[in-house]
């Protein structure tokens, strides 16, 4: 698997960063994921007394002026802020010095929500005093490019600067898409992910609305359980994970060692309801497939699979028809987790955590648990790593996200050998 590009257009993982309700950054956050430890917990940002759902995955312990300066923060949602954490981590992490590369370094970071807990702060002052005393900092700070716009003027990241917004997709369409920049030469290094902070009362009410949601209260880190019969839902959680991306000339020449490699993405579209998923996984299956053919591999290469799984009844075995339509028999032998089970589900970074997940996995040869998976549901009846994590010297895996409004993205990442 090593010739099948010039290293000027093969991509590599160099640093990773997040911002999670696991850990305050990604080595704590992959330690914990890695034991099953889950993030999930009651609500502590607002009062939930008149509503259904009270546990979500929060950030814990969080306060951005341990990470800027105060002028920063007033101007920085709590979403923005999560991404400008995790970038400087994850530039860090990779040892890459910006102002010192001969190269423009860009940045594409997606959002679904954006700055919502902005829009609903002023949307109340609105209300009570009038249109005078909104933030003039109000559009800049609430718009879904607002993450990559601060991490850029912040890092002084002079390369492409894009947005994308896809719902749940999100953060697995920035890789991708940061990806593609760099293999079409428009690039050598880009940052890349997504952040979310929707865990207030307008984010809980909305998905709540939609039965969404799982409402164990009762059981906050037993409330995530993908593929298992009692699964409820989803539990809603915030956060934000940037990874470096580069090309392997680029990050050989400077010495990088790399985490993994992203062989390959794939996007397609359901065209067919504004949340449910097509009932035969149709979508997903074209997707995965297509991501499959861009990396010149076979379904029967696959070692894991880090499944979108996010606990829905419904969604859920949709995903599973999905896997069986494009592996078959090797379905019986590939290894399936679900991140979300401990994470619960970040939205718009869900993406880039499941896949700086699988690539830390794939590097240490532990594939994390599905945890809660206690009693499996016989429709997703595929090999899952449950609840205990499996040491596994996987070679090649593969990551889909799903989004309301039929969005489908799957990215191929592979073990880095040196």
């Amino acid at each position: 698997m090593t010739d099948w590009l010039p290293p000027e257009q093969r991509v590599v993982i160099t640093g990773l960063g997040g911002v999670t309700p696991n850990g305050l950054d990604m080595a704590t956050t992959w330690n914990n994921v890695r034991e099953g430890k889950s993030g999930i917990g009651p609500i502590t940002l607002f009062d939930t007394s008149n509503y259904e759902v009270k546990i979500a995955g929060e950030v814990h312990d969080w306060d951005p002026l341990t990470y800027m300066s105060r002028k920063e923060a007033r101007r920085a949602d709590r979403f923005a802020q999560f991404a400008m954490v995790a970038a400087d981590e994850a530039v860090e992490h990779a040892g890459l010095d910006i102002a010192r590369i001969s190269c423009d370094v860009g940045i594409f970071i997606g959002a679904g929500a954006g700055g919502i807990e902005t829009y609903q702060g002023v949307q109340s002052i609105l209300d009570s005093h009038g249109p005078g005393r909104v933030n003039p900092m109000l559009i800049p700070m609430i718009v879904p490019d607002s993450a990559g716009v601060q991490v850029g003027i912040r890092l002084g990241a002079r390369g492409p600067n894009f947005c994308s917004s896809s719902a749940c997709s999100t953060s697995l369409d920035t890789v991708g898409l940061a990806l593609e920049t760099i293999r079409r030469g428009d690039a050598l290094v880009m940052i890349a992910g997504g952040a979310e902070a929707a865990v207030n009362t307008l984010g809980i009410a909305g998905f709540d609305q939609l039965r969404a949601l799982s409402r164990s209260n009762h059981d906050p880190k037993g409330a995530s359980r993908p593929f298992d019969r009692a699964r409820n839902g989803f539990v809603l959680s915030e956060g934000g994970v940037i990874m470096v991306l580069e090309s392997l000339s680029h990050a050989m020449t400077r010495g990088a060692t790399p985490i993994a490699e992203i062989r390959s993405f794939a996007a397609t579209s359901d065209a067919r309801h504004l949340t449910a998923p097509d009932r035969e996984g149709r979508g997903g299956a074209r997707c995965m497939t297509r991501a499959l053919i861009k990396a010149c591999l076979t379904p029967d290469r696959v070692d894991f699979l880090n499944a979108h799984a996010t606990g829905t009844p419904l969604g859920d075995p949709i995903e599973v028809c999905s896997i069986k339509t494009v592996f078959g028999d090797h379905t019986k032998t590939m290894k399936v987790t679900s991140t979300k089970s401990i994470t619960g589900h970040l939205l718009g970074g869900a993406g880039a955590l499941a896949i700086a997940v699988t690539a830390l996995a794939l590097r240490e040869g532990c594939l994390p648990p599905t945890i809660n998976l206690t009693d499996p549901d016989p429709e997703c009846d595929l090999l899952h790593v449950a609840n205990t994590a499996q040491s596994v010297d996987a070679q090649v895996a593969l990551v889909p996200s799903y989004g309301f409004g039929g969005h489908n993205s799957c990215v191929v990442v592979t073990k880095w050998n040196e």
